[in-house]
């Protein structure tokens, strides 16, 4: 029963472990496919290319020993692809070059192997290294291979067309890269065009505020001279007149502040749009969740800005490849945390941080930096929000109490007041 168990146990830790092994990283090729819409499983179409395993033989004959080599070198080729296709793209270099190792390990006895070593090369193109980089390490690798297969005494069709094919595919690859970079860029223009509309929107709900405010004060002001006209004439006429007035503005309050807390919260909304902006075309992951509606306008404007340089940090120092922004209001208390996974580090002094304490501290709120050497930066800031809106609801509150405490007035008192 206790074996049982426990062989149920080691089960379950190895579809953990295949789980966790393959989940791809944020910045994998897989991932970025995903986000295009596409398969996680389009990368896997270019495995097609390795029958060239199985067909490299033709040319000589099949031994057993190819046969042997093959069932040991091409489950490992398969896992080192897919960790190239999985892994993040500043360690999936690795496991290109662990494919070019191995070719070269297995040249001496397995012609097969030069399929290897074109999918390492090709592989490495996807790791985060400029044309140029690429290139030369492309034709480093491509003269080692062109001696090692010269001392092997291979064919000369293969001393020749292994570089000028892997440099003809690597270019290849390159260009489809750049594509799909143009249509990275295409979205986030996308984003900007979006919030461009959404600033658009907001100068249109000032200019209806304006138009509100102007239409009903001006109802109220007629309401209320009115009231006083008939005050001595007909005294339940002008009550009638004021209570409309009151209907008026209590509608007028209300249609205000949804008005204003459409406005106010553009700003953090736009904020966060062109720090998505900013990180994705960097090739940094971005993500956020929901911003916490009818925040106080100088409180959403000061972490605007402190977004702001945060985000500008992480684009050109972090060397991050993920990025998160969260809020979350627990007590009357707004937490805005800003974490990324790059290369940590960070002091307290530097990096505009200096302007964002100042920042925080102006809106009563601290901010708070964990940035351990290599494994990210984390900065918290708790903003308090009662405060800043306390007298809003001492004016409600007070206003709700007077309203109990006119329904037990008698029409005497009702008169005086």
């Amino acid at each position: 029963m206790q074996d049982g168990r426990q062989i149920r146990g080691e089960v379950g830790a190895l579809r953990q472990w295949l789980r966790t092994w393959f989940t791809p990283a944020p910045d994998s090729l897989v991932a970025g496919s995903v986000r295009k819409g596409k398969s996680p499983w389009v990368d896997a179409v270019h495995l097609l290319w390795s029958v060239w395993v199985f067909i490299t033989p033709m040319f000589d004959h099949y031994t057993l020993r190819w046969a042997l080599l093959t069932l040991v070198s091409y489950p490992v080729f398969l896992l080192l692809y897919a960790r190239c296709c999985l892994d993040s793209r500043r360690h999936s270099y690795r496991y290109a070059l662990a494919l070019v190792a191995m070719a070269f390990v297995l040249l001496p006895w397995y012609p097969s192997a030069l399929t290897y070593f074109m999918y390492g090369t090709i592989m490495l193109r996807g790791c985060r290294m400029s044309l140029r980089s690429y290139m030369g390490v492309l034709l480093l690798l491509n003269a080692i291979c062109m001696v090692v297969v010269w001392q092997l005494h291979y064919v000369w069709q293969a001393v020749i067309w292994i570089p000028v094919t892997s440099a003809i595919v690597g270019l290849a690859v390159h260009a489809e890269r750049l594509s799909d970079e143009k249509d990275a860029e295409l979205r986030l223009s996308h984003d900007e065009v979006r919030r461009l509309a959404a600033l658009a929107e907001r100068e249109r709900i000032g200019r209806d505020l304006h138009d509100l405010l102007g239409h009903t004060l001006s109802l109220i002001t007629l309401k209320l001279e009115l009231s006083r006209k008939l005050f001595d004439r007909d005294s339940e006429a002008a009550r009638r007149e004021v209570e409309e007035a009151e209907k008026v503005a209590r509608h007028a309050l209300s249609e205000v502040r949804s008005a204003v807390s459409g406005i106010r919260a553009t700003d953090l909304a736009a904020e966060l749009a062109a720090a998505r902006l900013m990180l994705e075309s960097s090739a940094v992951s971005f993500d956020c969740n929901e911003l916490p509606s009818s925040l106080p306008l100088e409180v959403e404007r000061g972490l605007a800005l402190v977004l702001r340089e945060a985000v500008t940090n992480i684009a050109r120092h972090s060397r991050a490849t993920q990025a998160r922004v969260s809020t979350s209001v627990v007590n009357q208390v707004l937490r805005l945390t800003i974490e990324d996974n790059g290369r940590g580090g960070v002091s307290s002094q530097g990096n505009g941080l200096c302007g964002m304490h100042e920042r925080v501290r102006a809106l009563g709120g601290s901010l708070e930096l964990v940035s351990p050497p290599g494994q990210g930066t984390r900065l918290v800031i708790s903003v308090p929000l009662r405060a800043r809106t306390l007298s809003w609801e001492n004016h409600e509150a007070e206003g709700a109490a007077t309203q109990a405490e006119a329904a037990h007035w008698t029409p005497q008192e009702r008169h005086a007041t």
